[in-house]
């Protein structure tokens, strides 16, 4: 229903802020690492995820639409609902947390609140593949995949592009970058090397 709220900050609480539109205040819980971002009286842009679920329709926020599309990822996995994926961002980056599931890091997933071990695996299960494959990639897949690629310049690019990276931007990112012998883990560690600067 909503793309984003833009507005005032009125409030802020440890896991949600209230977003002042004309008068009306959107109550929009947050991770706790980008509520410690924000301050009362900041104009905001937050994308929004809303979910309703049975009497209770909650707006989840996000500042970057990386988080969102993680989020979203995360929630499509059977056992973590809303709040336990906020937690989980809370705790760690997108990027990471991609890199995680794509090299089955379970030791590292393990490590997030609420997550064992068979929580990881089936992180790693049902999200290996979303994260990898171009089928994930929302938006432009073609103009992505117009020059030549092996197959593991392909799944990077498409994890970066799941991550919310801009396509035209990653095919910058990968003219700079050595591509020959590296595995999928280090051609997304290098691509992401290379957006961040």
């Amino acid at each position: 229903m909503f793309s984003y709220i833009k507005g005032e900050v009125t409030l802020k609480s440890n896991n949600f802020i209230a977003i002042d539109i004309n008068g009306v205040g959107y109550k929009i819980y947050m991770t706790e690492k980008e509520i410690s971002e924000i301050e009362i009286g900041d104009q905001v842009k937050v994308y929004t995820y809303m979910r309703v679920k049975d009497d209770d329709i909650s707006l989840f926020g996000f500042l970057t639409n990386e988080e969102l599309t993680m989020f979203e990822l995360l929630i499509s996995v059977g056992g973590i609902g809303a709040k336990s994926a906020t937690q989980i961002l809370s705790n760690i980056e997108p990027s990471d947390f991609a890199l995680s599931v794509i090299t089955e890091d379970v030791s590292k997933l393990k490590k997030l609140p609420g997550i064992g071990a068979k929580t990881a695996q089936r992180i790693i299960l049902e999200l290996k593949d979303k994260i990898k494959t171009s089928q994930a990639v929302k938006g432009e897949e073609a103009e992505i995949k117009k020059a030549p690629k092996n197959q593991n310049v392909q799944d990077a690019m498409d994890a970066l592009q799941v991550l919310g990276y801009n396509h035209k931007s990653i095919e910058k990112a990968f003219e700079r970058i050595d591509t020959k012998d590296k595995n999928v883990e280090e051609l997304i560690k290098q691509g992401l090397k290379e957006l961040s600067n």
